[in-house]
């Protein structure tokens, strides 16, 4: 059996052709001696109808045909008169693969809440939001991947079990292959992880930075593209047990260097999850109101404000909201001053450099003010920071 995807459908290359299509039945209904199915197979956003006129051997089949069966339908595909829809297959022959009950089919078509679809983990990808977030994770996925290989990256597979802490947070998920009903304990306390499979305690990865900083020392500019783990006990839309994260890590490159690449990158996402995902785009924005296409297209052409620390803090200081979190020099900015900045002040991306040395990490460039280091932190509206990187220091006797 030779299928064609929904997505490849409506290209409508093959109108006037047979074609077989295979999928989910989302809904059925029947009028005056015809039925229509519509047909979703995840590649597309859209559903496809199916036809079955009552004079099809395929008609004898519906009474299978309920919402969430597996099938495959063959027929002409032509061009659909009904509104909102372009094409339509008139089916001859249908296969039920899988059949459903309808009264306890879950995926009803009413909408659903995302608590009620936290209950059925194994059917919710089925539905029209998890469907749009995977294509769209998907798109963006391909679209790293293309960023960096076209600029001469090299794609690192930095290890998920480790020994170290490149955060230094201390927020990690601990592995081990001990029996917890019986963990060794050291004399002077503790757990004797030295009779762990790997004769330490291991943790799941807080990040690959470590390994492609020197993997960067050998192979040139390097990136990483994995699952990531922090084990931060707060319940916020900033904060995940398991997320994935790119990183990249350039040999014989400045802080202007990183500045430009993490611009380039965030505005080829914009465009590409544009370009690639209008449809899940826009089904979310209307479905959830938190994404604009609007506002993604501006995003995607908008040139980048830099900004030294210095001069946000000042912007911050002259302010005439009231803020939860101090204003200071030597403080770190919080989510409430960068969405301030990015929201209110300058109405775009921002890039704030030059930041207080205590309160980043050691390995970032001392500047020569002796006050701050060649960092940066990439802020853009509604969300805050996004990347945040810098120039390393590369002089022993400053480390």
């Amino acid at each position: 059996m030779k299928r064609i995807l929904i997505k490849e459908i409506f290209s409508g290359k093959q109108v006037g052709q047979e074609v077989t299509v295979c999928g989910w039945v989302r809904t059925k209904r029947e009028s005056k001696g015809v039925a229509f199915l519509a047909l979703s197979d995840g590649s597309a956003q859209d559903t496809l109808q199916l036809v079955v006129p009552g004079e099809s051997p395929a008609y004898d089949q519906l009474h299978r045909c309920n919402t969430g069966a597996a099938i495959s339908a063959k027929g002409m595909l032509k061009e659909s008169p009904a509104k909102g829809q372009k094409y339509e297959v008139e089916v001859s022959e249908v296969e039920v693969f899988g059949e459903t009950d309808p009264e306890k089919y879950p995926l009803q078509k009413k909408g659903h809440t995302l608590e009620f679809l936290r209950e059925i983990g194994h059917l919710r990808p089925r539905t029209n939001t998890y469907g749009a977030i995977f294509r769209l994770r998907n798109v963006l996925a391909d679209a790293i991947h293309e960023f960096f290989q076209n600029r001469g990256f090299i794609w690192v597979h930095t290890p998920i079990i480790t020994a170290s802490d490149c955060e230094g947070a201390g927020e990690l998920f601990t592995v081990t292959s001990l029996d917890l009903d019986s963990l060794p304990k050291r004399e002077e306390g503790g757990i004797d992880f030295s009779r762990d499979l790997f004769g330490r305690r291991t943790f799941l990865t807080v990040s690959g930075q470590l390994e492609a900083e020197f993997l960067a020392m050998s192979l040139g500019n390097v990136y990483t593209f994995g699952p990531t783990f922090r084990a931060e006990d707060s319940n916020t839309t900033r904060h995940l047990s398991e997320f994935w994260m790119v990183e990249p890590e350039m040999a014989f490159a400045d802080l202007k260097d990183d500045m430009e690449l993490a611009e380039e990158f965030f505005r080829f996402l914009c465009s590409q999850a544009i370009e690639r995902g209008e449809k899940e785009l826009s089904f979310l924005e209307k479905q959830y109101k938190k994404i604009s296409l609007t506002e993604l297209s501006r995003l995607a052409q908008t040139p980048f404000v830099h900004i030294t620390y210095s001069d946000a803090i000042r912007e911050l200081q002259v302010a005439k909201q009231t803020f939860e979190f101090p204003v200071e020099w030597g403080l770190d900015l919080q989510s409430e001053h960068e969405r301030y900045l990015v929201d209110r002040v300058f109405n775009g991306p921002v890039i704030v450099t030059d930041y207080p040395k205590e309160i980043k990490a050691f390995y970032m460039r001392l500047n020569p003010d002796g006050k701050t280091v060649a960092a940066m932190d990439v802020l853009v509206p509604k969300v805050g920071e996004i990347i945040g990187g810098s120039q390393r220091e590369e002089r022993l006797d400053m480390l």
